[in-house]
């Protein structure tokens, strides 16, 4: 009888680990997003660049107007802070 009531014991004890393991820590399957950057002082170039940066970051191909990075500085900034800001570290 004693042997039941320990194997009982042993069961219940066991159940409960494995439910207190899978409620302990929420999964989290990737980081969260970066912060949304208010740009309102900013030129529509440096805008468009920092949101060409950031789809750059994460992405496998370089979204940069390569004409524009060349001649508007405002733009190449933009990339830069935007590249920069979103990159996965």
């Amino acid at each position: 009888m004693r042997v039941k009531s320990s194997r009982a014991l042993k069961g219940a004890l066991v159940l409960a680990v494995l439910a207190a393991g899978c409620t302990a820590l929420p999964w989290s399957p990737s980081p969260p997003p970066p912060a949304r950057v208010n740009q309102s002082g900013f030129s529509v170039g440096f805008r468009q660049g920092y949101a060409d940066g950031c789809g750059s970051a994460d992405a496998r191909g370089q979204r940069r107007d390569e004409n524009r990075y060349k001649t508007e500085t405002d733009y190449q900034m933009g990339w830069n802070d935007g590249y920069s800001a979103c990159q996965r570290r």
